[in-house]
């Protein structure tokens, strides 16, 4: 379902990733981990086609990026569902009319949408505040609409790039969580992260980047318990650690 084939990436004509070549199969898990800036963004990005190869090539839901047309990029994106860190919901409307207008630019009839949008909400379980505004909700919730919103059209897969990266650890296990509940559905899941330590605790195929290149990676599960990757080496403090 999704391949890149030899392929460069550049950002503001700077190398960031060289030589990647990599498959992910459908309904497949999977972490990018790396430093903050190693590049991460710029793969997703290369998978919603936000920016193009320099060299090489990246397949994805049935189109090329050495043959998309730029008008062909947004029936691209109605097959993916992109989770960002910091949720880009829209404040002036309320949580329901943030995943109906989604399926509303895509011309979804009006008697399917009410539908669609309850379902996706009850699979992160928000159903309950559907007509509230985004900006009385928690970071939590907040990311859990999120995710609701790109699940709401039924996507081939989600892209979530550091859906955790503003939250405390407790809420960054529940949004794992609800990221697992729908990869179970067959859906494939790609978590950018730099959050070694969730990725110790709750282990799936690893892509790590170092330097200019990817590659699988394994890490061992951390005998601290969960704590978020910033004060992962502080292992004196016990406070923060769950079993």
């Amino acid at each position: 379902m999704i391949s890149f084939v030899n392929v460069d990436l550049e950002m503001n004509r700077k190398p960031v990733l060289k030589q990647v070549n990599l498959s992910i199969d459908p309904g497949q898990f999977l972490y990018v981990v790396g430093k903050s800036g190693s590049g991460k963004t710029t793969l997703l990005k290369a998978l919603y086609m936000e920016i193009k190869p320099v060299k090489g090539e990246v397949s994805i839901g049935g189109y090329k990026s050495s043959s998309i047309r730029k008008r062909h990029i947004p029936h691209l994106r109605r097959k993916l569902g992109i989770v960002f860190q910091d949720f880009r919901l829209l404040e002036d409307r309320t949580v329901y009319e943030n995943l109906a207008f989604v399926l509303k630019v895509t011309n979804t009839k009006n008697k399917l949408i009410e539908e669609k949008v309850m379902t996706a909400l009850r699979e992160v379980g928000l159903e309950h505040v559907a007509r509230q505004m985004p900006l009385n909700l928690s970071g939590g919730e907040q990311q859990r609409v999120a995710i609701a919103r790109a699940l709401v059209r039924e996507p081939v897969a989600i892209l979530a790039d550091e859906p955790t990266g503003n939250l405390d650890p407790d809420t960054s296990l529940e949004i794992l969580e609800y990221l697992k509940k729908i990869n179970r559905k067959g859906i494939a899941v790609i978590v950018a992260t730099h959050d070694y330590e969730m990725v110790r605790h709750h282990p799936a195929k690893t892509l790590q980047i170092t330097g200019h290149s990817i590659g699988e990676a394994t890490f061992s599960d951390s005998p601290a318990g969960y704590r978020p990757a910033t004060t992962a080496t502080n292992v004196e403090n016990p406070a923060t650690e769950k079993s």
